[in-house]
């Protein structure tokens, strides 16, 4: 018997419930309470066996349930007032930009990731960058900006984590259908879904294009899973930040030159181009060749012009995480395109080259970002610093007080991570339309008039909230691995509510120090079995599948878990996401940060807790 293709039946959605579809493929839901709500009602128990997700929910749910949707009263009301907000937010009417800056609405940016982070059903992101990455498109879509944003499309996303009963990771990958994601074909004028290509030694690889939505703001995704291509390079776009530096660079030339091919494809002209880290930075060179080309320019004046209109965002303030390649790996990859540029070898190259400590020079993809970007910023004040001193080096003639390296803060999108139940309660004291202008200080000042009680009724209920969440994953973790029916009774004992909870989650990178508050302990186990102040602690994270210092630590902690002393107290939860962290940043009391200065560029994950009422605990970083 040959197995020839899968076959899946969708429900059809009825005439009063036609807009649900278009609700669920845009991830304004995600940031939308009431739409998680209406989702949420028409079959619980799926919506979380389908990760929350909206897309797969009507992908599942029985043409019955449809029908009984349809008829139901409470159901239509939910609808109806989701339907209207939605339509209000997309007509866009008196945003930010609007207001502001009415004369710039018709400027285009383009916003260049290799991951996005919008939720945890969508596993394009890895981390920190991403989930940034996710917030800029959300922001931007709330204030109204003209944006559009371009990344790839990874069939087996990034990878869930399991902690196998020695406490090491284990990298699990799934292969994702594009169906079950909030994404469509793009489509050309005429209808047709449109495909964008590259070349590489010997061969073009073809992509084709995806469209997911982010309120107002569109995301463009390139994927080579597709016939066009051999088996090896079908296999572009299959892991984020997987493979070989060989790998690395094919994904990086499909982001950066596809990426601007895509774009012009689709009609877009942007006026400035946003490189968020190095991975995108092959985009000027690709602008470069445009103007070359097109234009008839010389290779100077179309470097200087491309400069004028970019924009670059460096993330990482150690010189190991900025991806290089070696200069055989660039003359393999573009060897046919600097003529192209009309460039010498030696002139492209000398738009990356760097030198290597102890001799020898490499390709950098953050010193191309910064020879061909009008501005440069690091993500916090420190950083900035830092990042000026560390690229000093390709600024021989500046000082590093000098070097074109300035800073902005990260931050993070309000109505993802402000709790939906606190978003209640300040409903009830701040300004009416305070939604709309969260930036502004006065609208703050009415948080004095609530009430001490009724903040914390609010804040022991959201951690009892977290409690049985976490307690359900807990015990998940441990059926996985046969643990006895002790261990598992265990969990229903853990976490109590009365006890002060540290949380800790993030990327387990051994700079950020997750095990740092075991250096003592014994004087640990004193704090933590303190009858009268008791302690605990969650711990919550990945680390990057190749990391295995990182790994290590992850098993450290959860071996010191196990041990009698600290076997409830110490909790450390698997597979890291961005639904675990909502329910961390606003259901524990304390936010740990322990990172060594300073690695860390810009944490945000204390931001997202200390909006929450969450205190945070931190290093001076």
């Amino acid at each position: 018997m040959y197995f020839l293709e899968r076959v899946m039946a969708v429900p059809r959605l009825p005439e009063k419930l036609n807009r649900l579809e278009e609700i669920a493929r845009n991830l304004w839901w995600s940031w939308n309470y009431p739409a998680q709500q209406m989702f949420r009602y028409m079959d619980p128990e799926m919506w979380y066996q389908e990760k929350r997700s909206p897309v797969r929910l009507l992908r599942r749910v029985s043409q019955n349930r449809l029908y009984e949707l349809s008829e139901d009263k409470d159901f239509a009301e939910m609808y109806e007032s989701v339907v209207r907000q939605f339509d209000e937010y997309i007509a866009g009417k008196d945003t930010w930009l609007e207001r502001a800056h009415g004369e710039r609405k018709n400027q285009c940016i383009a916003y260049f990731c290799a991951e996005y982070g919008f939720h945890e059903s969508f596993p394009i992101y890895s981390g920190g960058l991403g989930i940034l990455a996710g917030d800029h498109l959300k922001t931007a879509s709330d204030l109204g900006l003209n944006f559009v944003a371009v990344g790839l499309l990874y069939r087996n996303g990034y990878f869930e984590q399991m902690i196998d009963e020695s406490g090491w990771q284990q990298n699990m990958y799934h292969s994702y259908e594009f169906e079950d994601f909030p994404v469509i074909p793009a489509l050309d004028a005429s209808g047709d879904e449109v495909f964008v290509n590259v070349d590489f030694p010997g061969r073009k690889i073809w992509a084709k294009i995806w469209k997911a939505a982010i309120g107002r703001t569109s995301l463009y995704l390139l994927d080579t899973d597709i016939p066009q291509n051999e088996p090896d390079d079908r296999k572009i776009t299959a892991t984020l930040y997987g493979g070989d530096r060989e790998m690395r660079i094919k994904q990086e030339i499909l982001l950066g030159i596809g990426g601007v091919r895509a774009l012009r494809m689709l009609g877009y002209s942007p006026k400035v181009w946003h490189m968020n880290e190095g991975h995108a930075a092959f985009l000027s060179v690709e602008r470069i060749r445009e103007l070359v080309q097109k234009d008839s320019m010389d290779f100077s004046t179309a470097s200087m012009i491309v400069k004028t209109s970019s924009v670059f965002t460096t993330h990482t303030p150690v010189p190991a995480g900025n991806d290089t390649f070696s200069l055989d790996m660039i003359d393999k990859y573009f060897r046919d395109f600097w003529s192209k540029m009309k460039a010498e070898r030696d002139e492209f190259m000398d738009l990356g080259i760097e030198k290597v400590p102890g001799g020898g020079q490499q390709f950098s993809m953050t010193v191309l970002a910064l020879r061909l970007s009008a501005l440069a910023n690091g993500v916090s004040k420190l950083h900035g610093r830092e990042s000026r001193n560390l690229w000093n080096h390709i600024y021989p003639d500046l000082p590093a007080v000098e070097v074109p390296i300035t800073h902005v803060t990260n931050g993070v999108h309000i109505w993802t991570w402000l709790n939906p139940n606190l978003v209640e309660l300040l409903d009830k004291y701040l300004p009416k339309g305070w939604h709309e202008k969260v930036y502004d200080p006065e609208v703050w000042e009415g948080v004095d008039s609530i009430p001490e009680e009724e903040i914390w009724e609010l804040h022991m209920s959201l951690k009892s909230r977290a409690r049985g969440f976490l307690q359900g994953r807990l015990k998940k973790q441990r059926m996985r691995l046969g643990e006895t029916i002790e261990d598992l009774l265990e969990v229903e004992e853990a976490l109590p509510e009365n006890v002060l909870t540290v949380g800790f989650a993030r990327r387990f990178a051994t700079y950020k120090r997750a095990t740092l508050i075991f250096k003592d302990i014994n004087r640990l186990k004193s704090i933590i079995t303190n009858s009268e102040r008791p302690v605990q602690f969650v711990f919550a994270g990945k680390a990057h599948p190749a990391d295995d210092p990182g790994k290590e630590l992850i098993r450290k902690l959860y071996e010191i878990s196990r041990t009698p002393e600290f076997k409830s107290r110490v909790i450390i939860v698997e597979n890291y996401d961005m639904n675990i962290a909502r329910h961390l940043v606003s259901g524990v009391d304390i936010w740990l940060n322990t990172p060594r200065r300073p690695h860390e560029a810009s944490g945000t994950s204390g931001e997202k807790a200390g909006m929450n009422g969450v205190l945070n605990f931190s290093v001076l970083d």
